[in-house]
């Protein structure tokens, strides 16, 4: 997962490793997250946190999600 610590950046590219998905993050800083949801971006490629607004992105598309 290519993400910094803090909460800020808007846009993060995850591998298949980093399946299931789900924001915040474990990388994410505690003091500003918010509940945990699970996020399909295997299905799309894509997906967007409805809390904070982070756009996730599945490196090789959705295509890399399938097993």
């Amino acid at each position: 997962m290519t993400q910094p610590a803090d909460n800020k950046s808007r846009l993060i590219e995850v591998t298949a490793a980093d399946l299931p998905l789900h924001c915040p993050t474990p990388a994410m800083m505690l003091w500003n997250a918010h509940p945990r949801v699970f996020l399909p971006v295997e299905q799309t490629g894509e997906a967007l946190c409805p809390y904070c607004g982070t756009r996730y992105t599945l490196k090789g598309g959705a295509a890399a999600g399938h097993h």
